[in-house]
């Protein structure tokens, strides 16, 4: 903010100013409104920074800075004074004045700029009727107007009947400020105010014909009595435009909002099917903004369509037909750009049984001439006509190295052929990373630095320089920031955030290989404590997921995890700690755990520094059921944590995933469960897979821990392997943390998990004495009062 002029504003309302028009002093006046629910807002501080200068602007609601132009939109409910009214006001930080656009009592949302900030738009409400439906209106101004006016209101003719303004969708310029988005919204359900509450009937209707489950509505309830419809208004030559429809309730729309043509979409003839498939298809059509017209380009798709900088093309990567696709809104063809037989551009290690995902795309190039986007290691320019055949740009494959662009401008739409792009560099091999060079359109990419150091993706480059600033961690550097030029060979350290590490054990961590039972060669991660002497033997925890080797660089701070033991703590106390890459077969993913983890613990076993005797396990959710598997195959661990395990496929199957009201049946079906088919084409799976129904051959100790506000997981399903336990008599205990979701989130109770869980492994595996709670446990009349933790 720079300026000389003097402060024009009025001064702040203090103490008890008297309101002379009402007789009602400004605190009188703060107090009435926070009584009836009204937000009297706070005070809003434009400080100067170069001369330390304040202006104040009182009981401000909501304000918006301009993205260019120094000025700022503020919504205030004004002084009781009457030196400021209750409206919408501009401040111009140059002249630093403050200028009403409209100054009534009233509702004012969603107050925005347009890019340079010399139009600006928000919904106000005026109406002082109370209304159950409050009429908001959208109002504009823009650079030569005196005022705010209302351009739409329930009253425009481009509203189809009974149809309203919507101020839940956020107004939003295109960048050239040539157009404004804005929300409409249909006719709201409302309750009959003349019922009493014992006359109104609350009962749940389940239908077998709903396109979403009811548990699944529940949770959109909000969102669908928010829903907007898109219109568009062409300011120039004021006219308004209905996009969305019932039938095509979604829009989407180039970067920037540039060209004439967006995109529509409809999931609705798809709903019922998504309940066991876990993700949706969609209808979509090309809209044209200057009619609202619509021409429908693909049906089902199962993808993420988007359009082109330019406008100039649809695209998507087909889910069902792994291949990336481009509809010409030009010509109106669709063309196919892959097929996969020189590389796979879908998920090579793919292994749930559902359609492999695309590794994603990086940008586009000027004009809309090429798309670029990624296989499993390398960057390839597609035609979007389908003329000419993918080019490889970086061939990568052979050294098993991944490139991928790193867009340093953010507001960055496409990049031009002779521009050089930096890469981020990951050796899958050895799991090195560092950074790179291409000249697009120049030859092959120009490695400057690969180490065995985890590289952040996403530096930030000075607006005005070749200079980056980035971070680089390993298991004992911590991410602190370096600032370079553009060569990346001498970066200079400027941020000391963990002087403290240097004050303790830390311990190191390694690749480490084996061969699985099927014959696979794997990979893991093996963390060694400090002072590691191969000669001795100690105790090691095996904690897992699905594969984790990718991220053996990883700086791992000790802090109170919320699912998984801290691996730098551990090693800091003497532990080994082994994490296992498992590929998984459908239809069989415990056998698929067994199959890769335990021969990697014994060929560890093997090598003479792991006490056999002293060996734990711990996982948490997906992680938890391949463990309460494991334990009933094998005896090879002293004692286990599983957290928010399911055992029992048949009981979980049809039940809910209460965070999003689904179905979990597509869990099984097509995702991370793997079971491949239902309970009814695959009964024995279901139960196989199932460590409920073997329970009676686990020998080693359990703790679980299942809280009963598990979103994700059903925590009967902790409840259903604890009592197996009790009821064979094994040792086990469970944890639950009230009305925490699927890990506890509360500070105190993180602490809590980790302590217990440190002190259940150190029982075990460190003959440390057991702690009151795993000797007597935590009576419920003793519950948030004793611990048991002594």
């Amino acid at each position: 903010m720079k300026t000389t002029a003097a402060p024009v504003l009025p001064p702040a309302p203090v103490g008890k100013a008297e309101n002379k028009e009402k007789g009602k002093s400004t605190e009188e006046k703060g107090k009435k409104e926070k009584k009836e629910g009204k937000d009297n807002g706070s005070k809003l501080v434009l400080l100067e920074l170069a001369t330390q200068r304040a202006d104040t602007v009182a009981f401000v609601r909501d304000y918006k800075l301009a993205k260019e132009g120094a000025r700022i939109l503020i919504n205030t409910s004004g002084s009781a004074d009457s030196l400021l009214a209750e409206g919408v006001y501009l401040f111009n930080c140059v002249l630093r004045k403050l200028r009403p656009l409209i100054q009534q009592k009233g509702d004012y949302k969603q107050l925005v700029f347009n890019e340079k900030g010399t139009q600006l738009a928000f919904y106000a409400n005026l109406d002082t009727t109370k209304a159950q439906v409050p009429p908001f209106g959208l109002c504009y101004w823009q650079e030569g107007m005196e005022k705010a006016s209302i351009i739409a209101d329930s009253a425009s003719q481009f509203l189809p009947k009974t149809w309203r303004v919507s101020e839940n969708a956020a107004p939003t310029f295109s960048k050239d400020g040539s157009k404004l988005y804005l929300g409409m919204a249909t006719p709201p359900i409302l309750q009959d105010t003349n019922l009493l509450d014992d006359e109104i009937v609350n009962v749940e209707v389940w239908a077998a014909t709903d396109d979403r489950l009811y548990t699944n509505q529940e949770t959109l309830v909000e969102q669908e009595r928010k829903r907007a419809y898109d219109v568009v208004w062409h300011v120039s030559q004021n006219k308004f435009v209905p996009l969305a429809t019932t039938d095509m309730p979604t829009m989407s729309y180039a970067p920037d909002r540039v060209g004439s043509m967006a995109l529509g979409r409809n999931e609705q003839p798809y709903l019922r099917q998504m309940s066991w498939e876990g993700e949706a298809r969609e209808d979509v059509w090309l809209v044209d903004e200057a009619t609202g017209s619509r021409k429908e380009i693909t049906k089902g798709l199962r993808g993420n369509p988007r359009l082109s900088p330019g406008g100039n093309f649809a695209f998507w990567y087909n889910d069902v037909d792994t291949a990336w696709f481009a509809y010409s809104v030009k010509t109106s063809e669709l063309r196919r750009l892959t097929d996969n037989r020189t590389v796979s551009f879908a998920d090579e290690r793919n292994d749930v049984p559902d359609y492999p995902s695309s590794y994603g795309m990086a940008t586009w190039t000027r004009g809309d001439s090429s798309l670029l986007v990624y296989d499993r290691y390398d960057i390839w320019q597609l035609d979007p006509t389908g003329q000419t055949p993918p080019m490889n740009l970086t061939n990568g494959r052979a050294s098993q190295t991944q490139y991928r662009f790193i867009r340093l401008d953010p507001e960055e739409r496409f990049v031009t052929p002779g521009q050089r792009l930096l890469l981020h560099v990951f050796d899958e091999k050895t799991k090195a990373e560092g950074y790179g060079f291409l000249l697009l359109g120049a030859g092959q990419p120009m490695q400057l630095v690969k180490e065995a150091f985890a590289y952040t993706s996403s530096p930030q480059k000075a607006k005005d320089a070749e200079r980056l600033l980035f971070t680089k961690e390993n298991f004992q550097t911590f991410p602190d920031l370096l600032y370079t030029d553009f060569t990346l060979q001498k970066p200079k350290k400027v941020s000391n955030a963990n002087p403290q590490q240097a004050d303790y054990r830390w311990g190191s961590i390694e690749l480490y290989e084996w061969t699985a039972l099927d014959g696979q060669r794997l990979q893991g991660l093996l963390v060694k404590p400090a002072d590691f002497d191969p000669k001795k033997q100690y105790p090691m925890i095996v904690n897992f997921y699905e594969r984790s080797s990718d991220e053996l660089h990883q700086h791992r701070a000790p802090y109170p995890h919320r699912s998984s033991i801290n691996y730098s703590y551990y090693a800091s106390r003497g532990y080994l700690v082994f994490n296992p890459d498992i590929p998984y077969r459908t239809g069989y993913p415990g056998e698929s755990c067994y199959n890769a983890v335990v021969p990697g613990v014994t060929s560890l076993i093997e090598k003479g520094f792991v006490d056999k005797a002293r060996i734990g396990v711990q996982g948490h959710s997906w992680g938890g059921y391949q463990i309460a598997y494991l334990l009933t195959r094998t005896d090879i661990f002293k004692c286990a944590e599983s957290g928010a395990p399911v055992v029992n496929m048949l009981s979980a199957y049809g039940g809910i995933r209460w965070a999003t009201g689904l179905s979990r049946q597509f869990q099984y079906e097509h995702t991370q469960s793997r079971i491949g088919g239902t309970i009814w084409e695959y009964p024995l799976r279901y139960i196989e897979n199932s460590p409920l129904f073997t329970m009676d051959k686990v020998n080693t100790p359990v703790l679980i821990m299942s809280n009963d506000a598990d979103g994700h997981v059903p925590w009967y399903q902790g409840i259903e392997y604890f009592t197996a336990l009790r009821r064979l008599g094994k040792p086990a205990w469970l944890l639950n943390y009230n009305d925490e979701p699927h890990w506890p989130l509360k500070l105190q109770n993180r602490k809590d998990f980790q302590l217990r869980m440190s002190q259940y492994f150190d029982h075990y595996l460190m003959d440390k004495p057991m702690p009151q709670w795993m000797v007597r446990g935590v009576p419920a009349v003793e519950k948030g009062i004793r611990l048991g933790v002594d």
